[in-house]
């Protein structure tokens, strides 16, 4: 269930390196890097873990063809997964046609094989929006083909994944990945139990630890 993650502007080759080979000693799911950072993972990383990468990180505000193509450069690098990020400001906004023609042509980039989890920043749309905003948005990434709402990018100032944004999310369709801020074993559990299939780490180790515990 665990997407073992490192996403720093400040990552060297060094650092994935580690990643990977810890991913494949705790024996997560996948490996969540930039995609300039796909060769080193790929390189460092084991067959059991899937490849994961971001697009349109951290802020969204990217066109949705150089989102799309991103997504397609990743592929061709490896990643088996995709995680993009919404314009956040068109969900805000009530343009919901936006929010589906951008991950619609992600989809299409990436192609049906490949799995896409779309980053919606739960927190800002819950403080700067409501709850129905939330829903609104996730169902249109929904409606455009996502495999995974995700909450968050980790690194927006609202904060990152919570409770009741998940359980929100999870009324919708689509699997739910949790992200962002999930730092102990009580959090990860909470996510889980609110209807998470997926949870983005980058402190696993300890995580882990605690529900082994």
């Amino acid at each position: 269930m665990v997407d073992h993650t490192l996403l720093k502007p400040e990552a060297t080759a060094a650092d994935v390196t580690a990643l990977a080979e810890e991913a494949a000693a705790l024996g997560v799911y996948a490996i969540c890097v930039s995609p300039s950072m796909l060769a080193v993972a790929k390189r460092a990383g084991s067959s059991a873990q899937k490849l994961c990468a971001v697009v349109g990180f951290p802020s969204g505000k990217h066109l949705p063809a150089i989102k799309a193509e991103e997504a397609r450069l990743a592929v061709a690098d490896g990643a088996d997964e995709i995680d993009m990020v919404i314009d956040v400001g068109a969900g805000l906004a009530g343009d919901f046609a936006a929010i589906g023609t951008e991950v619609a042509a992600v989809r299409s980039a990436i192609g049906d094989r490949r799995v896409l989890k779309v980053i919606v920043e739960s927190a800002a749309l819950l403080l700067l929006g409501d709850e129905q905003t939330l829903l609104d948005v996730s169902r249109a990434a929904a409606g455009a083909g996502a495999d995974f709402i995700k909450t968050s990018t980790g690194f927006h100032p609202a904060g990152g994944a919570s409770v009741r944004a998940v359980e929100l999310m999870a009324t919708v369709g689509p699997q739910v990945k949790a992200s962002g801020g999930i730092r102990t074993a009580a959090d990860a559990a909470a996510m889980l139990s609110a209807g998470a299939h997926r949870l983005g780490l980058s402190g696993t180790r300890a995580v882990l630890d605690g529900l082994s515990g």
